[in-house]
C-alpha cells in the first residue's frame, strides 16, 4: 500500500499544512477543496500512508493523514477490492503499531481506523486475537490496545458503520450478544437512540436470535433502574416494550410458550427495573402492570408465570408504603385479577387416561415440580394479601369452594369427588395466605372453618384442609366455639387410609396443642388415650409432632398435677423403649436400632416442653419424673455402647434435663455426672462431652442457688472428663478424634467462661494446653477452630477485662479480670508459649483451612499482648525452623526486624497483619515436604495421667 506513492500529492499536502501554521484564515479554503478534491481519489490511500510512514513529516500533517484515513475507510472502502482488505489491515496494523505510544490525538484516530475496519470486513472473525498479537507483548502498547477496546464499542453504536442491515442483524445472535456485552461500557442513550434499538426489538420476531434479542433488552432495562437518571432512556424503552402485548396474544394462539415465556421475561424485567416509577406514576405505568398480568393470565404452560413472581413481590414493596397509598389504590384491582389468575394456576392436572391416583403419568420429578411451584404461587397470594386486604383474598377462597358446593356438592360421596381439582385450589390458597391473617379476623374465617371441616372425603381435599386449619390455629385459640369441631376433623384423619393425610393431621394436631394449650388442659385424659392410640402407628415425624403437642398440653397444667401426666403419657413410651432396646439389642438390624434413637427423642421432647415453675424449695415434678427414668436412661447406654446415634440421642436427653431443669437437678448431679464420666471412658464419643457442657453452664460459680460445694464438684467432673479426653488423644491420633477434640475444647471454653480461676490453676491445664498444640494438626476445619477459640479466650484472660458471652443491655459493659487469674495465665503462657506459637505459625503456614487464619493470627496477637519480647524471640525461633530454602535470608531478615519495631512502638496489633501476609505469601510459594517438616513437625502427644 506504501509503494508509488504520487509525489505531487505528497508535496501539495505538505506545503497546504505548512500554509495552515503560518495563516490559517488563509489557508483554510484552499485546504477545503484539496480535501474535496484530492481524498476522494482511489490513490490517496497511498498517499495517506505515505504521509503516515515519513519521519519528516510533521504531526499535524500526520494527523491530518490519520483523519483523511478514518474517512477513507468509512466512506471509500468499497474502493478497494475485496481481496486487498487484509493488505489494508496489515498495513494499518503496522502504522498503529509505529503510534502505539503517541502522539495521542494520532494514535486515537487510528485506533478509530482500525475500529471501522474491523466493523466492515465480515471475514476478519479474529479482531481480538489479532489485536492481541499485534499490539498485546509490548507493555508499552498496552495503551494503544485498550483505547482500541474502548472505541470499538463506540463504533459499533454509530448505525451507518453497521454493514449488517436491520433485517440481517436481528437476525445474527453474535451481534446482539456483543452488544450485550458492552452496555455497560457504551451510553446507553447512544444506543437506545440509534438503529441499533430498532434491531433488538427486531429480534424478537425470530426465534434463532429471539434469546439474545431477550438478554440484550434485559441488560437495557437493569441500567436504568437508577430511574431519575434514566427517565429519557425510558420514555423511549416504555412505548417499544408495549409493543409486545400483541406478540402474548400470538404467542397464546399459536400455543408457542417458549415466545411467550421470553416476552414474559422482557416485561417482568422490565417492570422490575421501573417499579419506583409504576409506585410514583401509576397512571403512566399501569399498562405495563396490566400487559405483565396478561402474560401470567395466558399461561397455560405453568411455565411463563414464574417469571413475574419477583416484579410483583417487589412492586408489592412500594406499594405498601405510606408514601405510595395512591398508586396501592390504582393498581388493587389488578392485584384482585391476579389472585384468581394464581388459584387457577394451584389446580391440579386432569389425568389424561382418567387415572385418578397417577396425576403425572408416573413422571415424579413434574410432581415435586407443580407442588414446588404451587407454593411459590403461596407466596405471591401473600403478596396479594398485603396490597388488597386478606379479607377480600379469602373471600375468593369462600367464593370458589360455596360454588364447587353449589355445583357439586350434592353428588360427591363414597369416594367419589368430582372437579376435586375445583374445589382443592381455593383450600390450597386459604393455606397459604394464613400467615398473613390476623388471629382477630372476623368476617370470613367464622364462614370459611365450617366449609372446611365438612368437605368430601377425597385424599388430596382432606390433606389440603387438614393442612389449612392448622394455619389457623391462633385464631381458632381466641375462637374457642370453633375448637371442638376443628380438633374431632384432624383427629379423624388420623384414620385415613392415605399416609399423606395421617402425616399432615400430625403437624395440624401439634399446631392446635401449642396454641390452643390452655383450651385443651382440661382434656387431658382423652389427648392421653389417643396419643397411646395412634403413637405406634405413625412415621418417627409424624410422632415427635404429636408427642410435642401432648407435651405442651401438659405443660400448662398446674405443677400439682404435672407428675402425674408426665408419669402417666411417657411411661408407655419408656415401656416401648425397653422392649425395642431388648428386640434391637439381640438383633443385628440397624434399623432397629434406629428406632430406638427416634423412641428416646420423644422422651427428650417431653422433657424439652414440659417445664413447670416452682419455688426452689420444692420438689420440681418434672425432676421427680426424670430421677424415676434416669436408671432406664442408663441401662440403654450399656447395652449399646458401640452404636453412637443411641448414645448421641440419650446424652441429648440428659443435656434437656439440665438446660429445661437448670439447678433443680442438683439432687440428680452425682449419679449423671458418674454416668456421663463412665460412658465417655468407655466410648470416647463427644456427644457425652456435650452434655457435660450442659452442667458447667447450669452449675457455675456465681449461679444463683448454687452451693460453692456443689461448683467445687462440677469442676471436679470436668477434671475426670477432661483426664478421660487426655488418656484418648494420648492413645489415638487426632486424626481418629475429630469430633471428640471439637466437642473437648468447646467444653473448655464454657468451663474458661463460668469457672476461670479453678481451671488456670488446675494441675491439668499445661497438659490441656499441650494437647492443644497436637490437636492443631488435624486437617479439619471444626476441632481446629474449636481449638483456635478456646486458646483466645485462655489468652484472654491473661488481660485486663476477662472475656464474657452477654445477651442483655450489659454486653457493652467489660468486667475486670481478677489478678489472680490473670497472673496464672501469663505463667502459663510463659511456660508454654513457644511450643503454641510453633504449632499455630505451622498451621498458618501448611495446613489451617482459610476461615482459620484470622483466629490463628489472633491467638499470636494475644500472646505478643501478653509477652511480647518473649513472643516476638519465639517467632524468631520457629521462622529459623522452616525447612532449608523455603524463605531467604533477606525476607527473614526483613519480617522480623518489622517485628521488632512494632514492639518498640508498641504497635502490637500490627503484628498481626505482618504475620498474616508472612504466611500468606509463604503458603503460596511453598508445600508441606514430602519428608514432613523437621524441627516444625508435631511430636506425639503422650499422658501418663
Amino acid at each position: 500500500m506504501q509503494s508509488n506513492v504520487d509525489r505531487a500529492h505528497k508535496d501539495q499536502a505538505h506545503q497546504y499544512l505548512e500554509q495552515f501554521q503560518k495563516s490559517v484564515m488563509r489557508v483554510i479554503e484552499g485546504a477545503f477543496e484539496y480535501l474535496a478534491d484530492t481524498v476522494m481519489q482511489s490513490d490517496s490511500w497511498t498517499t495517506v500512508f505515505s504521509m503516515l510512514s515519513t519521519p519528516e513529516a510533521t504531526n499535524e500533517a500526520k494527523l491530518f493523514a490519520a483523519t483523511t484515513l478514518k474517512g477513507k475507510i468509512i466512506y471509500d472502502l468499497h474502493q478497494l477490492p475485496r481481496e486487498s482488505l487484509p493488505q489494508l489491515r496489515d498495513s494499518l496494523l503496522t502504522v498503529l503499531s509505529t503510534y502505539s505510544n503517541g502522539p495521542k490525538p494520532i494514535r486515537t484516530q487510528l485506533c478509530v481506523c482500525m475500529a471501522n475496519l474491523a466493523i466492515q470486513m465480515l471475514d476478519w472473525k479474529d479482531v481480538l486475537a489479532t489485536m492481541m498479537s499485534a499490539l498485546g507483548r509490548d507493555t508499552a502498547a498496552i495503551p494503544c490496545l485498550m483505547e482500541f477496546l474502548r472505541v470499538l464499542p463506540e463504533e459499533v453504536t454509530e448505525g451507518r458503520k453497521i454493514n449488517l442491515t436491520v433485517f440481517s442483524a436481528s437476525k445474527e445472535p453474535y451481534f446482539l450478544e456483543c452488544v450485550t456485552s458492552w452496555i455497560r461500557e457504551i451510553p446507553l442513550n447512544e444506543i437506545v437512540s440509534s438503529p441499533l434499538l430498532e434491531i433488538v426489538m427486531a429480534s424478537l420476531n425470530d426465534h434463532a436470535a429471539m434469546d439474545s434479542g431477550v438478554e440484550c433488552l434485559c441488560a437495557m432495562f437493569r441500567e436504568t433502574k437508577d430511574v431519575d437518571s434514566c427517565l429519557d432512556i425510558i420514555k423511549i424503552l416504555y412505548p417499544r416494550v408495549l409493543s409486545l402485548r400483541s406478540h402474548i396474544q400470538q404467542a397464546a394462539s399459536d400455543e408457542d410458550p417458549e415466545t411467550l415465556k421470553s416476552i414474559t421475561r422482557v416485561l417482568a424485567e422490565a417492570g422490575e427495573a421501573w417499579v419506583v416509577l409504576i409506585a410514583r406514576m401509576p397512571d403512566d405505568f399501569r399498562a405495563l402492570v396490566e400487559v405483565i398480568l396478561e402474560c401470567a393470565a395466558h399461561d397455560k404452560d405453568t411455565e411463563s408465570i414464574s417469571l413475574t413472581f419477583n416484579f410483583w413481590y417487589e412492586l408489592k414493596q412500594y406499594l405498601t408504603l405510606e408514601r405510595y397509598m395512591p398508586a396501592r389504590a390504582h393498581l388493587a384491582d389488578i392485584y384482585s385479577k391476579l389472585v384468581d389468575i394464581i388459584t387457577e394456576h394451584l389446580r391440579y392436572p386432569k389425568p389424561e387416561h382418567g387415572n385418578e391416583a397417577d396425576l403425572f403419568d408416573g413422571d415424579r420429578e413434574q410432581e415435586d415440580r407443580f407442588r414446588s411451584f404451587r407454593h411459590n404461587l403461596g407466596d405471591v397470594l401473600k403478596d396479594c394479601c398485603e396490597v388488597i386486604g386478606v379479607t377480600e383474598c379469602l373471600q375468593k377462597s369462600y367464593v370458589l369452594i360455596e360454588k364447587w358446593v353449589q355445583a357439586h356438592g350434592q353428588a360427591a360421596g363414597h369416594g367419589n369427588v368430582p372437579e376435586w381439582q375445583m374445589l382443592e385450589a381455593p383450600i390450597f390458597s386459604m393455606r397459604a395466605m394464613g400467615k398473613m391473617v390476623p388471629s382477630d379476623e372476623s368476617i370470613m374465617l367464622p364462614r370459611l372453618i365450617p366449609l372446611l371441616v365438612d368437605i368430601p372425603d377425597h385424599s388430596k381435599v382432606r390433606f389440603q384442609a387438614v393442612m389449612a386449619l392448622g394455619r389457623y390455629t391462633e385464631w381458632t385459640a381466641k375462637h374457642p366455639e370453633t375448637l371442638e369441631k376443628q380438633l374431632n376433623f384432624i383427629l379423624a384423619a388420623f384414620d385415613h387410609s392415605e399416609r399423606e393425610v395421617r402425616t399432615a393431621a400430625a403437624l395440624s394436631f401439634r399446631f392446635f396443642c401449642n396454641d390452643c394449650a390452655d383450651l385443651l388442659k382440661d382434656f387431658v385424659g382423652q389427648l392421653q388415650q389417643f396419643y397411646q392410640r395412634v403413637i405406634g402407628t405413625l412415621p418417627p415425624s409424624s410422632q415427635e409432632e404429636i408427642t410435642e403437642g401432648v407435651a405442651s398440653v401438659i405443660a400448662k397444667l398446674p405443677p400439682n398435677q404435672i407428675y402425674q401426666s408426665f408419669k402417666m403419657t411417657c411411661d408407655p413410651v419408656l415401656a416401648r423403649l425397653v422392649e425395642m432396646a431388648h428386640s434391637a439389642g439381640a438383633s443385628s438390624d440397624e434399623k432397629a436400632k434406629f428406632a430406638v434413637a427416634d423412641q428416646l427423642q420423644l422422651v427428650t421432647l417431653f422433657i424439652q416442653w414440659i417445664q413447670p415453675v416452682v419455688p426452689p424449695t420444692e420438689v420440681n415434678p418434672a425432676v421427680q419424673y426424670c430421677q424415676e427414668i434416669f436408671p432406664t436412661l442408663s441401662a440403654v447406654v450399656d447395652s449399646f455402647t458401640s452404636f453412637v446415634p443411641i448414645l448421641e440421642r440419650v446424652c441429648r436427653c440428659w443435656r434437656y434435663m439440665v438446660l429445661s431443669y437448670r439447678t433443680a437437678m442438683a439432687p440428680m448431679l452425682p449419679i449423671l455426672a458418674e454416668k456421663l464420666a463412665a460412658g465417655f471412658a468407655s466410648s470416647r464419643q463427644g456427644c457425652f462431652l456435650w452434655a457435660t457442657d450442659s452442667i458447667v453452664r447450669e452449675f457455675r460459680d456465681d449461679a444463683p442457688d448454687v452451693t460453692q460445694e456443689t461448683s467445687t464438684a462440677v469442676f471436679h467432673f470436668f477434671e475426670t472428663q477432661a483426664t478421660n479426653f487426655l488418656r484418648a488423644l494420648s492413645d489415638l491420633a487426632p486424626e481418629e478424634l475429630p469430633d471428640v477434640i471439637e466437642d473437648f475444647f468447646r467444653l473448655c471454653t464454657d468451663v474458661l467462661l463460668y469457672h476461670p480461676l479453678p481451671l488456670v490453676r488446675s494441675q491439668l491445664m499445661p497438659t490441656i494446653l499441650a494437647a492443644s498444640t497436637s490437636t492443631l494438626t488435624v486437617l479439619k476445619e471444626e476441632p481446629i477452630m474449636a481449638t483456635l477459640h478456646f486458646l483466645r479466650d485462655f489468652l484472654a484472660c491473661g488481660t485486663q477485662n476477662q472475656p464474657r458471652s452477654h445477651f442483655s443491655d450489659e454486653a457493652s459493659k467489660e468486667a475486670a479480670q481478677s489478678p489472680e487469674v490473670r497472673q496464672a495465665v501469663i505463667q502459663l503462657v510463659q511456660a508454654n508459649g513457644e511450643a503454641l506459637t510453633q504449632r499455630v505459625m505451622a498451621g498458618m503456614m501448611y495446613n489451617f483451612p482459610a476461615d482459620c487464619i484470622p483466629d490463628a493470627s489472633g491467638v499470636i496477637l494475644a500472646l505478643f499482648q501478653l509477652v511480647p519480647s518473649m513472643a516476638g524471640g519465639w517467632v524468631s525461633n520457629t521462622v529459623t525452623m522452616v525447612p532449608a530454602g523455603s524463605i531467604s535470608p533477606q525476607e527473614q531478615e526483613r519480617l522480623l526486624r518489622n517485628i521488632e519495631q512494632r514492639i518498640q512502638s508498641n504497635e502490637i496489633r500490627k503484628i498481626r497483619m505482618i504475620l498474616q501476609d508472612f504466611t500468606s505469601s509463604y503458603r503460596r510459594r511453598n508445600v508441606a515436604p514430602r519428608e514432613g517438616l523437621g524441627r516444625l513437625e508435631a511430636t506425639r502427644f503422650k499422658f501418663a495421667g
